[in-house]
């Protein structure tokens, strides 16, 4: 089996609208922190509004919620999906 070198990155609501896509995989050597990930995130996306939004999303890695922690603390390796969920309006 072969080594996983991918991050896959979902986006949902506005963050699908401000990047354009539903979701892409960025290829890595190694871990990243989660700052780092949303720099890759906004560098892919320039001229977007993709930083204001992403900024105020909640973050799922691996389906488990990771916003309230510091995000250069966060490891993401590669193999882990991480998704930006942004505050949903409504009932």
């Amino acid at each position: 089996m072969g080594i996983e070198t991918g991050i896959t990155v979902h986006y949902w609501a506005a963050a699908k609208a401000a990047t354009g896509v539903s979701g892409e995989v960025f290829d890595l050597d190694g871990e990243v922190s989660l700052s780092g990930l949303v720099e890759r995130v906004v560098a892919a996306h320039p001229g977007q509004k993709v930083a204001d939004v992403i900024a105020v999303c909640s973050v799922l890695l691996d389906d488990q919620p990771v916003s309230s922690r510091d995000p250069g603390a966060v490891r993401v390796r590669p193999g882990q999906t991480v998704e930006f969920l942004p505050p949903f309006a409504g009932g």
